[in-house]
């Protein structure tokens, strides 16, 4: 499982859709729940964004391709985060090999 913080906009669009049915809000949620994609938290925010999301996802491939589709449809801009919690960040920066650091000496 990986978990991304996705933030949203409206468009002018999206904006119409949400005030006349804002259920609609809601019906992401289960669309994206067919490609294995569980909304862990959800809040709209007041500021230069609409909503943020936190998303527990199965499989980043097929999330990728529902997140494209959602945009495709012109009622909302998204940017996706992946998020790693902060102990397996750190068991990643021990365990993974390093590349090397430039100023390292030879």
């Amino acid at each position: 499982m990986a978990i991304f913080i996705v933030i949203s906009n409206l468009t002018d669009r999206g904006a119409e859709t949400i005030a006349e049915k804002p259920e609609r809000i809601k019906a992401v949620n289960e669309e994206l729940a067919k490609v294995g994609a569980k909304i862990k938290e959800q809040y709209i925010v007041f500021g230069d964004m609409d909503f943020i999301n936190i998303v527990e996802v199965e499989d980043a491939e097929k999330f990728l391709k529902a997140i494209i589709e959602l945009n495709s449809r012109g009622t909302v801009r998204t940017r996706s985060y992946l998020a790693l919690p902060v102990d397996k960040a750190i068991n990643a920066i021990k365990s993974a090999p390093s590349i090397g650091h430039p100023q390292e000496k030879k």
